[in-house]
């Protein structure tokens, strides 16, 4: 007898969770997750308690939403959150952690006659004894770090509190944005007990384009714990996926493909790059824009993230593709900086293959070298040093992704283009107008940030003029700008509605006007985009 072959659904998405809200870099590091939980998270959770009919009015005003000040839950889920709550008073290690932090804080802001810290470290909190370092700058201020290795070693690391919820990507759904709204699991999202390492997600996601049978399916899913009312098999059918010819097809030299937001995929015949990779679960809105988990090379070589922000270290992404990369290049740290988490630490929790980069440190490839290029702008003037942007020599084809990054030092640029030389393609995000530095990093802090400090120092990206000081320096023969935000399907993770009259917009309307009028071929990317450089 003929044995039916299930693959996952396109429309299958996934959210990664941490004590039910939505799993990004700076969630997995214990100590960072102390303070956005305990400051963020419930703050939130009760705010929407109290006064839950603010919030669902909120979330239907497009202009209050973004912000990620509302909970998008509805009145029937109260009890739910008071529960989630419950769960997350429980959890006293958070609490000590976030109180520790603040005392050390404190104690060190009142060491400032700049003589030895060593007598500091018995009046460290109980808590953080033996997971710091204290330190002075070259100005004689005192400071910390931590020791990250290990952190994840400790009972701090926890990894039951991680789950995965399984949904289906109906036209009518609608996912809440990810910062501000706890999951809970329903009769149409079913949430597994697994933590984020576990083989089971590499099986699972695999089947995308590898089939089971009814039989292997529900023997992976007895492997697992299950919560929620969807039979596991409503996510999977026996429909073959069709892929997109313009990827799946063989590669003739250098191939430079779009694959949402701010990610791209450089590929030759012996080699697949992704960098900073946002894939989309496929529905009728969709579905003739975005490339698909389908659609990726069997094996991507590398995977290159350019900075730990959300929409760049995708983990819901990441999880999916795990099973096809061999390693992941991320930008070096400051070294245990709370503000500043290792990435190649955090990747590594998640059982990923990772490699630091510093700056302009290459790695030799059979096709030619990627490098590791120096990033300004877009933290807020935080000593953040986890971020680069990548550049690929392939085939004797120079391609540049920028990502977010700004040219506030264009003579910076000028030496890098003495060492790399002109480019074929550069790729660039135009952000230029972010949101204050602490709408990111503001749970981090111990005391008020004014509102002076906050409105000085954005996470603002590059601008017009900044984008044609670099185009002039490195003489780029094609211009890619990434979308803006204005994929509304990513509208879950950026949380922006623009319109024609939005800074970014009109930025970079006149940067590809610049590049029209001088000859130089220009996209603002959207949906599907290929280019054969």
């Amino acid at each position: 007898m003929e044995t039916n072959q299930y693959y996952l659904k396109k429309n299958v998405y996934i959210e990664p969770l941490i004590n039910n809200w939505y799993a990004w870099s700076n969630l997995i590091p214990p100590f960072q997750y102390s303070m956005y939980r305990n400051r963020r998270h419930i703050r939130l959770m009760k705010s929407f308690v109290k006064n839950y009919k603010l919030h669902i009015l909120g979330n239907q005003d497009k202009s209050l939403a973004g912000g990620g000040e509302f909970v998008d839950l509805s009145e029937k889920q109260i009890q739910d959150v008071k529960n989630l709550i419950a769960t997350f008073e429980s959890q006293q290690s958070y609490f000590e952690i976030q109180e520790a932090i603040e005392k050390l804080d404190q104690l060190l802001t009142q060491h400032t006659d700049g003589t030895s810290l060593e007598a500091l470290y018995e009046q460290v909190p109980e808590a953080l004894k033996g997971f710091v370092e204290l330190t002075m700058d070259g100005y004689h201020n005192p400071g910390y770090r931590l020791i990250e290795g290990l952190i994840y070693k400790s009972d701090y690391y926890d990894t039951s509190i991680q789950s995965v919820s399984l949904g289906i990507l109906e036209d009518d759904t609608k996912r809440a944005f990810v910062l501000s709204t706890p999951r809970f699991p329903d009769e149409t999202h079913l949430h597994i007990k697994e933590e984020f390492a576990s083989v089971f997600w590499d099986k699972l996601f695999a089947t995308r384009t590898k089939p089971l049978s009814e039989q292997e399916i529900a023997s992976l899913f007895g492997e697992v714990e299950k919560i929620g009312e969807m039979d596991p098999m409503q996510l999977f059918t026996t429909e073959k996926p069709q892929l997109d010819d313009s990827i799946a097809s063989a590669v003739d030299g250098v191939r430079v493909a779009y694959t949402g937001h701010a990610g791209l995929i450089v590929q030759t015949e012996k080699t697949s790059i992704l960098i900073d990779p946002v894939i989309s679960s496929i529905n009728d809105k969709n579905k003739e824009l975005s490339l698909t988990f389908c659609d990726l090379p069997e094996t991507i070589d590398y995977v290159c993230l350019t900075h730990n922000h959300s929409d760049h270290v995708h983990i819901e992404t990441l999880l999916q593709i795990r099973h096809q990369v061999k390693t992941v290049l991320v930008p070096k740290n400051n070294g245990g900086s709370l503000f500043d988490p290792s990435l190649k630490l955090i990747l590594s929790q998640l059982g990923f293959s990772v490699q630091e980069m510093d700056d302009m440190d290459s790695i030799p490839l059979e096709e030619g070298v990627i490098t590791s290029i120096p990033f300004l702008g877009e933290h807020g003037d935080l000593n953040i040093r986890s971020k680069t942007g990548w550049f690929f020599e392939l085939l004797g084809k120079r391609i540049y992704a920028g990502a977010d990054s700004a040219n506030l030092e264009p003579r910076m640029y000028t030496k890098i283009h003495q060492l790399i030389g002109d480019l074929d393609v550069m790729a660039i995000g135009m952000e230029c107008v972010g949101a204050p530095f602490t709408w990111l990093y503001g749970a981090m802090f111990t005391e008020k940030v004014s509102r002076q400090i906050k409105e000085s120092r954005r996470l603002n990206g590059i601008d017009c003029e900044m984008a044609i000081q670099m185009l002039d320096t490195f003489k780029a023969k094609q211009v890619l700008i990434y979308a803006l935000g204005l994929e509304s399907w990513l509208g879950y993770f950026m949380g922006l509605d623009y319109s024609d009259d939005s800074e970014q917009i009109v930025q970079s309307n006149q940067f590809l006007e610049h590049c029209k009028a001088s000859g130089i071929p220009a996209e603002r990317l959207y949906g599907k985009y290929t280019l054969t450089v």
